[in-house]
């Protein structure tokens, strides 16, 4: 979920106040108490962004399980969600695309226990997860705090260099670099946030990094800080952003975020699509306490986890300041 999440559209909408609810609407996923169990449940659903029915399976479920690993949990079981023209695609595409699909859930140590399909216009797949978490390991959207430093664990442009590539501007090396990172898990980034003893984290995905640093930055009543020269991005990005080679949900995503976001006089357009750039299987976003940075770098070491410093929390009302 991002800024303009599920939460905003029920507000008129009875909320269940059921006490095994722990955490509602708004957050990454969400989290319900189930006898001595907390489980975590999400879902999300994604349109095609690479031609392989494999690779695309593969990356489905590793952006789906990253909402379980952003709330600090483990991911177990997955239904699949398919929707697709069946004159169109046959089996042996939808069977090369569960294949991926499984390895990578195998990967998360997950299972595929069922799902269901329907006849659509447009190919559609996705999977609805359900994992378990500690309840003092819950990273949460509100729970950041002033002085805490803010940590990226991928660097963003995957949704303009898939658009570059549908549109044959690229092809190669940078689009097998972005799909490597797609497909890659956060359930390193996750353990390292929760030993660093984080209670904050969100996905980097549909809402870009403004999107869900803004989900933190206004559920936390804080503001963030960015510092774009420390920002990580994939190559070639900064080239197809200035030459205009963006996604149009980069677009929706900046002119939804801008109210909210201070940006340097005279900052490039560019580089503001590159930070509204909405992505597939993003990495995480943390904030980590002072006296957890050691532990969180330990820990990155150990698991060969890449990530990068990009800012701070500071006080405030829900702004992000980008320097």
């Amino acid at each position: 979920m991002g800024p303009a999440d599920l939460s905003e559209i029920l507000t008129d909408l009875p909320k269940c106040g059921h006490r095994r609810i722990v955490v509602g609407p708004g957050d990454d996923a969400g989290v319900v108490r189930f006898r001595d169990c907390l489980l975590v449940e999400t879902i999300d659903l994604i349109t095609p962004i690479v031609d392989d029915p494999y690779t695309f399976g593969a990356i489905t479920a590793a952006n789906s399980v990253s909402d379980v690993y952003a709330m600090g949990g483990t991911p177990l079981s997955a239904l699949a969600v398919l929707g697709f023209p069946s004159c169109d695609f046959g089996p042996p595409v939808i069977k090369r695309l569960l294949k991926g699909c499984v390895d990578k859930l195998t990967e998360a140590g997950a299972c595929l226990v069922g799902g269901h399909s329907i006849e659509d216009k447009e190919f559609k797949f996705g999977l609805s997860v359900m994992g378990v978490v500690a309840k003092e390991h819950i990273l949460r959207v509100a729970g950041a705090s002033p002085g805490e430093i803010l940590v990226l664990t991928k660097p963003l442009g995957t949704g303009i260099i898939t658009s570059a590539a549908k549109k044959g501007k690229i092809k190669g090396n940078a689009l097998k670099k972005a799909v490597s990172s797609m497909m890659q898990l956060n359930r390193a980034a996750s353990r390292a946030a929760v030993l660093s003893g984080s209670r904050s984290a969100t996905d980097v995905t549909g809402f870009g990094l403004l999107g869900h640093g803004l989900n933190i930055a206004k559920s936390s009543k804080a503001d963030l800080i960015f510092h774009y020269d420390k920002v990580p991005v994939m190559a070639g990005v900064r080239k197809l952003a200035e030459a205009g080679m963006v996604p149009g949900g980069a677009q929706r995503n900046l002119d939804f975020c801008s109210k909210d976001v201070i940006f340097p006089k005279g900052f490039p357009r560019g580089a503001q699509l590159i930070m509204s750039d909405p992505q597939t299987s993003g990495g995480l976003l943390i904030a980590i306490p002072p006296a957890g940075i050691k532990k969180f770098e330990r820990t990155a070491g150990k698991e060969n986890l890449p990530y990068w410093t990009i800012g701070e929390v500071i006080r405030g009302k829900g702004k992000i300041i980008v320097k």
